[in-house]
Parts: C-alpha cells; sequence; structure tokens
C-alpha cells in the first residue's frame, strides 16, 4: 500500500515536471520561433531571437552608449534617445521587427496602420505585463537598499501624509458645509458620497486618484514647457514673437482662459515642440488574436510599437527639414501641417486620445505666459542637450537657462 502511494506521488511529481518544463520550452522556444517563422513569411525583416532575453542587452548597451555623452543642439536626437530602433530603422526599413524577452515588436511608422491601430482599441490594447515580471519588477527589486528605492521610499510617504492630511481636512469641511465642490478633489468626494454603501471608496481610494491626475497630468506638462523654454532660448526671434503677442492681449495683466485658447503663435510653438520632443516616444500595442493590419496579417502574441519619435521626424512625412524648429508648420492648424495624415499624436490619437490632451496644453500655455511677460531666456553655457527617456523624455543634465528680468 505505501509503495502504491508513493507510486502515485513519484508519478503526479513526474508529470507536473514534465508539464512545467514543455510549457517553459514553449514560452522560451517553440513559440518565439512559430511567431518568427510567421512574421518573416509575411515578408517582414528582423532580428533573429535569441532565447529568452531576445534583443534587450543590445538595446540596454546601445542606450547606455549613447546616454554617455551630450549631443549638440543641431544633431538628430533620435539617435541618442532610440538608438537600437534607428539602427534597425536603416538596416530593415520602416516596418520591421524586435525582440522584447520573448515577444516579439513590430514596428509601424506607415500613417494609415497608424490611424488603423488607434481606432481598433478592442483589438489593439495597452500591452499586459507578464505576472512574474510583473512582481520582480514592482515587488522584489523595490526593496532592494538602493539610493533610489530609499529616496522613493520617503518621498511616497511623505506624499502619503501631505495627501491623507488635505483630504481629511476638505471631509471636515464638507460635513460643515464649508467647501468647494468645483475643484478635482470635491468632485471625487462628492461623486463618492453618493455610492451606494460598501461601493464607495476609502481614503486610500481617493488618495491614489488623486496621485493619478496629478502626477500624469504634471508629468506631461512639465517635460512640455522644460523642451519648449530650451527651444525659445535657441530661438530667440520665436521667443520674442511669442512675447509680444502675450503682450498684446494680456499687457501686464494675469493671463485668462479666453485669451489663452485664442493665442496662435504660441499653439504653433507648442506643437512643434511636442513634434519635436513628445513626451512618450512610443506606445505600444498588444494583439491577442490573428489580426489583418493594412496588407499584414498578423498573428496573436506579437506587440505592435508606434515610435512617436520616429514618425515625428520622418524626413517622408514631414519634408526634408524635418529635423528643425519650425513651428510655422502648424499655421493652419495639425491637419494641415500633417496633410490629414495620422503622422502627428503627441497624446496619442483616435478614441484612446489622452482626455487631458487640452488642459496640459492651456496649463503650458499659461505657465509660458507669465514667464514671457517677466523674463527673457536663453541657453546657459553649461547646458549640455542630452535628451533622455524616464518614463517620459526629460533632459539628461538638466535645462540650464539664464533669465533675465523685463
Amino acid at each position: 500500500m505505501e509503495i502504491s502511494v508513493a507510486l502515485v506521488i513519484v508519478s503526479v511529481a513526474i508529470v507536473l515536471v514534465c508539464w512545467w518544463t514543455c510549457r517553459t520550452l514553449m514560452w522560451i522556444w517553440f513559440k518565439p520561433k512559430m511567431l518568427e517563422g510567421y512574421l518573416r513569411r509575411q515578408g517582414l525583416s528582423g532580428t533573429p531571437y535569441t532565447p529568452l532575453i531576445g534583443d534587450l542587452k543590445k538595446n540596454f548597451s546601445m542606450t547606455m552608449e549613447a546616454r554617455s555623452k551630450p549631443i549638440k543642439l543641431t544633431d538628430d536626437v533620435s539617435t541618442r534617445v532610440l538608438p537600437y530602433p534607428v539602427k534597425m530603422l536603416n538596416t530593415h526599413g520602416m516596418t520591421f521587427f524586435t525582440w522584447l524577452g520573448t515577444t516579439p515588436t513590430i514596428n509601424i511608422m506607415d500613417p494609415e496602420k497608424i490611424k488603423e491601430v488607434f481606432n481598433n482599441v478592442y483589438d489593439f490594447q495597452k500591452p499586459h505585463t507578464f505576472p512574474l515580471a510583473n512582481v520582480i519588477a514592482s515587488g522584489l527589486v523595490a526593496y532592494l537598499p538602493t539610493k533610489d528605492n530609499r529616496r522613493m521610499k520617503a518621498a511616497c510617504g511623505e506624499i502619503h501624509v501631505i495627501l491623507k492630511g488635505i483630504i481629511t481636512k476638505r471631509l471636515k469641511a464638507r460635513e460643515a458645509g464649508d467647501a468647494p465642490s468645483d475643484d478635482l478633489l470635491g468632485i471625487l468626494l462628492e461623486s463618492n458620497s453618493g455610492q451606494a454603501k460598501g461601493n464607495e471608496m476609502s481614503i486610500e481610494d481617493v488618495m491614489e486618484e488623486c496621485k493619478l491626475f496629478y502626477f500624469a497630468g504634471q508629468e506631461t506638462t512639465s517635460v512640455l514647457l522644460v523642451w519648449t523654454m530650451v527651444m525659445l532660448s535657441q530661438h530667440q526671434d520665436w521667443q520674442a514673437r511669442a512675447r509680444e503677442e502675450v503682450k498684446q492681449v494680456f499687457g501686464d495683466k494675469e493671463p485668462d482662459t479666453e485669451g489663452l485658447n485664442q493665442r496662435k503663435v504660441m499653439t504653433m510653438i507648442l506643437y512643434e515642440v511636442l513634434r519635436l520632443y513628445p513626451p512618450l516616444t512610443q506606445m505600444t500595442r498588444a494583439i491577442h488574436k490573428e489580426m489583418k493590419l493594412g496588407d499584414l496579417t498578423l498573428p496573436g502574441g506579437v506587440q505592435i510599437s508606434l515610435p512617436t519619435l520616429l514618425v515625428h521626424r520622418d524626413t517622408q512625412l514631414w519634408g526634408s527639414d524635418a529635423a528643425e524648429f519650425k513651428p510655422e508648420r502648424f499655421k493652419e492648424g495639425v491637419s494641415k501641417a500633417t496633410k490629414g495624415q495620422v503622422s502627428f499624436f503627441p497624446f496619442a490619437w483616435g478614441p484612446r486620445i489622452c482626455i487631458g490632451q487640452n488642459f496640459g496644453l492651456l496649463e503650458a500655455k499659461m505657465a509660458l505666459s507669465l514667464i514671457l511677460q517677466r523674463f527673457s531666456f536663453e541657453l546657459s553655457p553649461s547646458y549640455a542637450h542630452a535628451p533622455y527617456i524616464v518614463i517620459t523624455l526629460h533632459p539628461q543634465f538638466g535645462a540650464h537657462l539664464i533669465l533675465h528680468k523685463i
């Protein structure tokens, strides 16, 4: 009897090991090779699959090398920000595939295909992180006693205390009937109070919503403002034109929403900065079933990369001066500048366009107007041009400017 029980246990263990081995081999080797063969039969070219790591090592190595030194203001920032995709673009053409670990990622730069991806939100979805990778990235790694982790932990604790204090104070004011309800926090709390008991958000949930709205909006607007000031420091003629427009409309008065929405020169400048320095340099979508995309038939299990930065600087779409700062491109609006094509999408496009686009632009116009009313500015001799990605596109060594009070 004991022998038969032991035999069953051993048999089950062997079956589980065989099952796990087959699943692992399928994930690491067989499925990627099948997908690679499928893509090559479609006429797509790309890098050969390297088990497990794909192109991560080569991509990381080229990125680190590119970040090791700044570039000239006249150099193409794409070669510093996205060195590996640029190399693949020069080698394979506009449509190619690389490997994000075990997942093939197809580079799409054709405006018609980009339009189709953005319009079809159900079949082209944002990718989901592999669960184990998610645990490692957001769990185990976060507990390593690195300098960055200690700073992040301290910052998170401070933000938590500040937000909790603000929300608690607002809740008490609401109970006393003395609190505004037309700002973001007021709207959240008002909506939450109308929920059925048991379905309402906790204070922690409200805090998370506040973080999402604030940091997502603040990050993109702040980098837009930084790159705008860098560009206007380099192009003093456009800085003067923007300042003159602000003075004509507002004089020394504080800018208002109505006036900001009518500022044509400033809008042209901001669009051109978003074209040259989009906050998100790439957007990724996942395919979970076989799909048609233009003349391509793509299998489930692949990802699509829409390289915003490369499309925005593509000479075939924007002309031979695509790398130059020329706000006049947008003199007659985005549609005219892009010739009706989806070749400008700093905030995505179509049904999934960023809901904060107009607010972010208005916020940037307000800040820039206030600065232009009070200061002229130029690049400091210590400024080093070094765009790099930290979620969004940042100046690696900061934006050193010299401000002159007007």
